[in-house]
């Protein structure tokens, strides 16, 4: 018991050392030619499964605190305000504190809890000796294939492509997908699905709560920092969303599976029932 707790101990400062470096330094992203995709979120959701929900909230609190001070010290975007509660005072006084406040620490602290629930319902519905549940599952997965495919070909190629082809294509990738979870099996395949979840939920979980909260606190202020009018607003977001939000998800759920699958060969994901079997 107090080998597990100094492990765990030695885990969660590890984590903390890895955000924090990423946050201060080019290798919280992935530049991928036309974007730099966010990885900072990513030791957050391995945090909240190897270590569970509580200290997954730490580690996001972290995440949160480095967006903090980054956003107040560098203001490197005129958005900057949004993730800093001194900047916001600023811009558009008191209450800019307390919205600030919950942009840049709420969304991140629930990148450390919502993956580790997401994991469970997967593996539960995995392991479910009915095939029902991994049906539903495998079919889940190919729909958020699906719509993540259109949406992303109709945000980079509006020109290029009709909206029929972008659905034609988006469609192909879903199937596929489904056809190749459908052969697959086995406690491998859905130890690593259930953890591709829980990468799409946290990197989603933090996006889109994010820039929804852009959206309803500092629509008008955001407007006027990126120089757009105040209905365009909307479309901007759903860019965000739709591209950034996207191919990080994508990032994530491949980084999250890969690197969390290694590490269940050297400990198990984290169990609320602590006497109960690792899941």
């Amino acid at each position: 018991m107090k080998n597990e707790k100094t492990y765990e101990l030695v885990l969660t400062a590890l984590f903390t050392a890895i955000i924090i470096i990423m946050a201060f330094t080019p290798l919280g992203y992935i530049p991928l030619v036309i974007i730099n995709a966010t990885i900072i979120h990513i030791p957050v959701i391995l945090g909240a499964l190897f270590l569970g929900p509580k200290k997954g909230a730490f580690l996001g609190f972290v995440f949160g605190l480095t967006s903090f001070i980054n956003n107040t010290f560098k203001a490197a975007t005129a958005s900057a305000f949004v993730f800093s509660p001194v900047l916001a005072y600023n811009v558009v006084g008191v209450s800019g504190i307390f919205k600030s406040l919950y942009i840049c620490f709420v969304p991140r602290i629930l990148v450390g809890v919502v993956p580790y629930f997401v994991y469970v319902l997967i593996r539960r519905a995995l392991g479910s000796e009915q095939k029902a549940g991994k049906l539903i599952v495998d079919i889940a997965a190919a729909l958020i294939l699906f719509v993540s495919v259109r949406a992303f070909l109709i945000r980079m190629f509006p020109e290029a492509l009709s909206a029929v082809v972008c659905t034609v294509i988006g469609a192909a990738a879903g199937i596929a997908l489904l056809a190749a979870l459908s052969i697959g099996g086995g406690r491998k395949s859905a130890a690593s699905l259930s953890l591709a979840y829980a990468g799409l939920a946290g990197a989603f979980t933090n996006t889109l709560l994010v820039m929804s909260g852009i959206f309803i606190l500092y629509k008008d202020a955001y407007a006027q920092a990126v120089g757009v009018a105040g209905e365009a607003v909307l479309d901007v977001i759903m860019g965000v969303v739709t591209f950034n939000g996207i191919v990080e998800a994508v990032v994530a759920a491949i980084i999250v599976a890969g690197v969390g699958f290694a590490l269940t060969r050297v400990k198990p994901v984290y169990s609320l029932a602590q006497k109960a079997q690792p899941l």
